[in-house]
């Protein structure tokens, strides 16, 4: 299980191409920044929800194309390096910031965390980019304390930075055997459209918006 914890940190899956294009030649960019979750670990690319959000503004016909910036493995701080760049080379109307879960596994501290993706925020709202910021939870054995201040950091910043916030990217997920892979982190094809499930209410007022 160590080992394979390890492979799943320094294993790098970084997809920058457009998922599906709309028909639109108007066409917005949502910008999907996350980690492991997000970057179909273990599956085929067109299994993961990122995808299946591509296939589903396709099939509603909302002109926007996805484009899937997320690393396995990233941490907020590796996130914030990179971000400027991603941004300038994507120009999102939208960016789906799904960073933290390596942050917790890795026992991290809660204000690098929170400072992290309060600059990552910052620079969003800089570039005009409105977010929709992703929720994580960590398992109840890295402490109470901890545990807390590392879920409450996510409802603090939606709340400073007036955006809206997926409480738990996971949710009907986390804990449930059968809809994740044998290391118990990631799930399965099979649950990715209930995690895109978890996201679309909250992305869908973006769309509305936009």
């Amino acid at each position: 299980m160590k080992s394979r914890l390890l492979f799943w940190v320094l294993r790098v899956s970084l997809v920058l191409m457009p998922l599906v294009a709309s028909t639109s030649h108007a066409s917005s960019t949502i910008l999907v920044f996350g980690d492991s979750l997000s970057a179909a670990y273990g599956l085929q690319t067109e299994q993961g929800w990122p995808t299946l959000l591509a296939q589903r503004l396709k099939t509603e016909r909302l002109p926007y194309q996805v484009v899937n910036a997320s690393v396995s493995g990233e941490t907020t701080a590796g996130g914030l390096t990179r971000l400027n760049q991603a941004l300038l080379q994507h120009k999102p109307t939208i960016m789906i910031l799904a960073l933290g879960a390596n942050d917790g596994l890795r026992g991290l501290p809660v204000d690098a965390m929170q400072q992290n993706l309060s600059s990552m925020l910052t620079l969003a709202k800089q570039q005009k980019v409105t977010v929709l910021l992703v929720g994580m939870k960590i398992p109840p054995n890295y402490g109470p304390q901890y545990t807390q201040a590392f879920q409450q950091t996510f409802s603090s910043l939606a709340q400073q930075f007036k955006i809206n916030l997926v409480p738990f990217l996971l949710e009907n997920v986390a804990g449930n055997p059968a809809l994740n892979q044998d290391d118990g982190i990631h799930p399965t094809a099979q649950a990715q459209p209930i995690v895109l499930e978890n996201i679309w209410p909250q992305l869908k007022k973006l769309l509305k918006a936009s």
